[in-house]
């Protein structure tokens, strides 16, 4: 789903779009290096060469080696956050609305590498501190939603639980359909994450 920063056509300007494909590029042969070799064999430097920029560039966009992953954590809570955006009240809780969200099919060659990313992350507790990381910042943004939507103050408790159970939610989902994608019969992203949120959604309703 495109951005809004672009004037009429509604698309990030070139620039900005091409940073972004840049930043993708290293988190994914940031992975493909770090499930070939480990994270502790792999270089600032292997990443950079592998990536084709130079390690100057790399460390203008990240802070650490690990931090590389960030784009592949980042990318599907950021599209789900402009999706949100757009509904104007639409559904009754904002778990519904994700409901709503179509997902990419598995089969796609980056959410293959997410999936291993997030296998990696179990082990590696530089990768799993980045991921923890992208969901702490994806709370603040679901709360500050949730506020939007009932009126209430980000900062309100009710707010903060809600945004809190639903970003817990959608971690563990995630993170269980990496463990079961690589099982012949494992179910989706799209039915893992929505059978989490429907729990959460009937929990709001009691």
């Amino acid at each position: 789903m495109a951005g809004r920063a672009g004037g009429a056509t509604g698309r990030p300007p070139l620039t900005e779009r091409r940073r972004a494909e840049t930043r993708m590029e290293i988190a994914e042969e940031a992975v493909r290096l770090f499930a070939a070799k480990g994270v502790a064999a792999v270089t600032a430097d292997d990443i950079a060469s592998a990536s084709g920029v130079s390690t100057r560039t790399l460390w203008r966009y990240f802070r650490s080696k690990e931090e590389c992953v960030r784009p592949l954590l980042t990318t599907g809570l950021e599209l789900l956050t402009e999706h949100l955006r757009e509904d104007r009240g639409e559904h009754a809780s904002l778990a519904e609305a994700i409901l709503g969200v179509r997902y990419d099919d598995d089969a796609t060659p980056r959410l293959r590498t997410l999936g291993d990313l997030l296998l990696l992350c179990r082990d590696e507790p530089g990768l799993r501190a980045v991921w923890l990381e992208a969901h702490y910042d994806a709370e603040a943004t679901f709360a500050a939603m949730i506020a939007d939507r009932t009126g209430r103050p980000v900062g309100d408790l009710a707010v903060r639980v809600e945004a809190g159970v639903l970003n817990t939610a959608m971690r563990i989902a995630v993170e269980d359909w990496a463990l079961r994608s690589h099982a012949a019969a494992g179910p989706s992203l799209a039915e893992t994450v929505r059978r989490a949120l429907r729990m959460v959604d009937a929990v709001e309703k009691r």
